[in-house]
């Protein structure tokens, strides 16, 4: 094991993959002289040039196009689209291309290409550079999405997905490029549509991805030392294909839930896997799913709006004892019932 930011992690695995396969290479905008927005890329071009990491100019439906071919002719091309809020700029090309090539042409073409690209609010950058709209990309059959949220799930999951034979979207949320973690020396592959039980708990459950599986973690760690509650922590990892299994198995054993997400409320993955509970575990819940997310407005520019847009740690201690309220008040009987 390593100790390394989750920004090395992606770093030092793109170029173990590029040297891995000639047939991996990279594209976006200044990912090469300038290293990249996020210096993911830092020294790839020197080493692998021209060739391999490629200046792309700013039109993102032109390069993800271009990379499609390129998937469709047997390379496997590492898009970097420098926030998430510009893939809607090639929005026609992953939704219609991407995603369909290979059930249109009955499986006699594959796209082998991944796309990076960087969302989540709370760096200041404003209502159009600040989004988490993964939904928009979890909804279509064909493409698949995963959000890791440590150091080394980036590199498994990365790994994954430039092994895959479809379009993965790998996303990143720009808190989490610093955070610092232990990560395997081994270049084993993750499993794309796997969650993670990251905590171990009895009392209730709390599932999130990204950046809000450090939530979730910070929350049961807090919670454990104040009130002694014994919390499970799921990461979701991958948003399609979605493990539901893993969710409703935690869900059937604490007999309640928060879902949490740095997306709106309205219509978001949270939805999604509260409505997985309910079809897999309402016979087991004592207690409604709640959710908590991002208030339902373009995310503010003013530090003080935008932190108090976004969903904290609060947020999610409210949202747990409003949950253990509701079966009972059951804070005041855990640890005396065993």
């Amino acid at each position: 094991m390593t100790v390394m930011t989750f920004r090395q992690a992606l770093h030092d695995t793109l170029r173990a993959e590029m040297l891995r396969d000639e047939n991996v290479f990279l594209m976006g905008e200044e990912i090469g002289v300038f290293e990249g927005s996020y210096k993911i890329t830092a020294g790839l071009l020197a080493e692998f040039g021209e060739k391999r990491v490629r200046d792309t100019p700013i039109a993102e439906e032109g390069f993800t196009g271009a990379a499609i071919g390129a998937a469709m002719l047997g390379l496997r091309p590492v898009v970097e689209i420098m926030t998430i809020n510009f893939t809607l700029l090639a929005l026609d090309q992953i939704v219609n291309h991407a995603a369909k090539i290979y059930g249109m042409f009955g499986g006699q073409a594959t796209v082998p290409l991944v796309i990076r690209t960087p969302g989540g609010g709370g760096q200041q950058l404003g209502a159009t550079h600040s989004q988490n709209i993964e939904l928009y990309y979890a909804f279509v059959p064909g493409l698949k999405v995963v959000a890791p949220s440590t150091p080394a799930d980036a590199k498994a999951l990365l790994l994954a997905a430039i092994r895959d034979d479809d379009p993965v979207l790998f996303l990143e949320n720009l808190a989490l490029y610093n955070t610092k973690g232990e990560v395997p020396d081994d270049d084993t592959p993750g499993e794309i549509g796997k969650a993670a039980i990251t905590r171990e708990g009895s009392d209730i459950t709390l599932i999130g991805y990204s950046r809000m599986a450090h939530v979730a973690s910070q929350v049961a760690e807090q919670l454990a030392q104040s009130d002694g509650l014994d919390i499970e922590v799921v990461d979701l990892r991958s948003l399609r294909p979605l493990d539901r299994e893993t969710v409703i198995a935690s869900v059937k054993k604490t007999h309640a839930a928060v879902v949490l997400e740095d997306d709106w409320l309205t219509y978001g993955i949270g939805a999604e896997v509260a409505a997985s509970i309910s079809d897999g575990a309402f016979d087991y819940l004592d207690a409604p799913v709640r959710r908590v997310a991002m208030a339902e407005v373009p995310l503010p520019y003013s530090k003080s709006l935008e932190t108090a847009a976004l969903p904290s740690v609060d947020d999610v201690i409210q949202a747990v004892y409003q949950t253990l309220d509701a079966v009972g008040n059951r804070r005041e009987r855990i640890g005396k019932e065993s």
